[in-house]
C-alpha cells in the first residue's frame, strides 16, 4: 500500500540574527502532532542544545523558538513533502526540498548542519546545488541512533558554537 503525499507541518524557526541552520530530514509522527520541531520527548535534539548553552531543556515550543533564536539557531527540515512510514526516514520517497536558498537570502546565516545522516543525503541531493552552501553532518539525536550517548551527541555537536 502506498503512503499518502504529507506536506510539512510547519514553518521554520529563523530571524534576521540567525547564523547558523540545523536541517533534520522531516517531522516525526510525535512532531507533526504538537506541531513543532523534535517532539517526540526521546529524541534528544533540545537536551544536546541546550545542554551546549549550559541551559535546561526549555518546556514550551515559545521558548524553544525563543531559545533558538537567543542563540543565533535556524531550525527548519530539508524535506517539504515526501511519502513516509511512520517516521522512519529510511522510508522516505518521492521527497521534494524545501526553499533553503530562499531563507538563506533572507538571514546571515553562513553554516548549514544536518541532524544525521539521512538529512545530509537529502540535503546533497534536493538542496546544495540551490543553496550553494556544503552541510556539516552531525550525529543524529533521534532515538533510533542508540550507540550515540547524550555526552557523545554533546561533543560532537559543540561544533554549531564555533
Amino acid at each position: 500500500m502506498e503512503s499518502e503525499l504529507l506536506l510539512h507541518p510547519f514553518p521554520p524557526v529563523w530571524d534576521n540574527h540567525s547564523q547558523i541552520l540545523i536541517l533534520g530530514t522531516f517531522p516525526s509522527v510525535k512532531s507533526r502532532e504538537v506541531k513543532f520541531y523534535y517532539g517526540n520527548p526521546r529524541n534528544r535534539f533540545w537536551a544536546v542544545t541546550a545542554s551546549l548553552y549550559g541551559m535546561d531543556v526549555p518546556p514550551s515550543t515559545e521558548e524553544k523558538m525563543r531559545f533558538l533564536l537567543t542563540n543565533g539557531i535556524a531550525l527548519w527540515d530539508v524535506v517539504a513533502s515526501c511519502r513516509i512510514r511512520g517516521s522512519s526516514d529510511a522510508s522516505i520517497a518521492d521527497a521534494k526540498g524545501n526553499d533553503v536558498a530562499s531563507l538563506l537570502r533572507q538571514t546571515s546565516i553562513n553554516r548549514i548542519f544536518t541532524n544525521g545522516k539521512t538529512a545530509k543525503k537529502l540535503y546533497d541531493r534536493l538542496l546544495s546545488g540551490e543553496t550553494g552552501m556544503d552541510a556539516v553532518c552531525l550525529p543524529s539525536t533521534s532515538p533510533a541512533n542508540a550507540s550515540w550517548s547524550l555526552e557523545q551527541l554533546c561533543h560532537a555537536w559543540e561544533v554549531i558554537k564555533s
